[in-house]
């Protein structure tokens, strides 16, 4: 047996298997490059879902984490402490904004914290949250309500949120849905799980406008295209509007865990004390991470290598002119590979075997959310060889994808 197979084993017998039986057994990275168990290495182009900015083992991240945890590693709210205070300081002047920050250890748990934001701010008169179809919120039980995918979201209703969905993207039938009894509308700028879909341009302002006018609350939900995914620090930013909520994880901490909830305005202090809460919310040592990751990114100047090598590697992949690609959507380091058959399992499956891991995010959609540091050469890479990985999983029938 292999190290992958003896640890695969190890899984089924220990672990719950929510995530059926993962294909690669990691063991570490650097940079852009990770190793399996087995010392087989790859190019990462998953980067944890959109969470590994700076890569694996970033100099910086190292640093600040190993100073911190060495200082000060955790204290809960009871006390305050430095980076916390450090970290919504930096986000809020990253914003351009007047706002508050709830901390919490997951993009979940942001949007937790946003809907009760949005209770106490609206009040019980304003029973409804409007959500897209096809939109992602998280698996705990208040954001799986606002995810507009049935199949994850049934099995597990009722819910205690009263939501109404809306097709993603149109404008009109969202402006209908919008109305004296919505309390918010909760939205990506772009749909992640639902393979990395960008809302039609003018679509965020409409939503905005339709908000303002029935005296509803806009939550932007930035857990995967914040913090640089896209080439701007938030997505939103493109459409030029300010939503009255923002949320955050993912990217934010480069690999620790954290999340964050931005109330903008009026929103920042809709919560009081008792409220809410997190034990490990703005853990000194996440806050530490998220620091280093913002630092860096300005510093290094991630976001313009994000949007350049990005928009090399979606043009690269569109001139192959490969019949299984029917086109590259999304922006910065953050696209799918659209196919002409669903075979995007295959895809993924042959693409780890010839030394690249990327996500299928949709039986269509092949994700690529690599860190930002990604190189031109090692996209270059990726595309040189992306010929012969479609060839091969071009010959996989639909019936045989999961």
């Amino acid at each position: 047996m292999s190290a992958t197979d003896v640890l695969q084993e190890k899984y089924a017998a220990s672990m719950m298997l929510t995530y059926g039986m993962p294909p690669v057994a990691l063991a570490r990275g650097c940079g852009c490059t990770v190793w399996d168990v087995d010392g087989n290495s790859y190019l990462d182009l998953v980067g944890g879902i959109a969470v590994s900015a700076l890569g694996h083992a970033h100099p910086a991240l190292i640093a600040a984490v190993t100073e911190q945890v060495g200082t000060l590693a955790h204290t809960s709210n009871l006390y305050l402490h430095e980076r916390q205070v450090e970290l919504a300081v930096r986000l809020i002047r990253l914003l351009g904004v007047d706002g508050r920050v709830f901390f919490g250890n997951s993009g979940a748990e942001a949007n937790e914290a946003a809907i009760k934001l949005v209770r106490r701010a609206q009040g019980a008169e304003r029973p409804v949250i409007v959500a897209a179809d096809g939109g992602f919120h998280g698996r705990t039980m208040g954001a799986l309500s606002l995810t507009g995918k049935s199949s994850i979201r049934a099995p597990f209703g009722p819910f205690g949120v009263d939501v109404r969905f809306v097709p993603f993207g149109d404008a009109a039938a969202l402006a209908d849905a919008v109305r004296q009894d919505t309390a918010a509308v909760f939205l990506e700028p772009c749909l992640g799980e639902g393979g990395v879909v960008p809302a039609p341009a003018g679509y965020l302002k409409a939503a905005r406008e339709a908000c303002d006018q029935a005296g509803a609350l806009l939550v932007v939900d930035e857990i995967q295209s914040g913090i640089g995914r896209t080439g701007e620090w938030f997505a939103h930013s493109a459409e030029g509007i300010t939503p009255d909520v923002l949320t955050l994880g993912k990217g934010l901490g480069g690999g620790l865990p954290i999340g964050a909830c931005v109330g903008i305005g009026k929103c920042g202090s809709a919560l009081g004390k008792g409220d809410h809460g997190s034990t490990f919310g703005g853990n000194p040592v996440a806050c530490a991470a998220a620091l280093a990751v913002l630092d860096t990114i300005e510093r290094d100047g991630l976001l313009a290598n994000a949007t350049t090598v990005g928009a090399s590697l979606a043009a690269g992949i569109e001139a192959l002119g490969h019949p299984l690609v029917a086109g590259v959507r999304g922006a910065g380091l953050w696209l799918a590979i659209v196919l002409a058959k669903p075979v995007a399992t295959a895809v993924a499956a042959t693409a780890q075997r010839a030394g690249f891991l990327v996500n299928a995010a949709q039986p269509d959609a092949v994700r690529l959310a690599p860190p930002l540091i990604l190189t031109a050469a090692e996209a270059d890479a990726f595309t040189e060889a992306l010929p012969a990985i479609l060839d091969a999983a071009s010959v996989v029938a639909p019936s045989q994808e999961a």
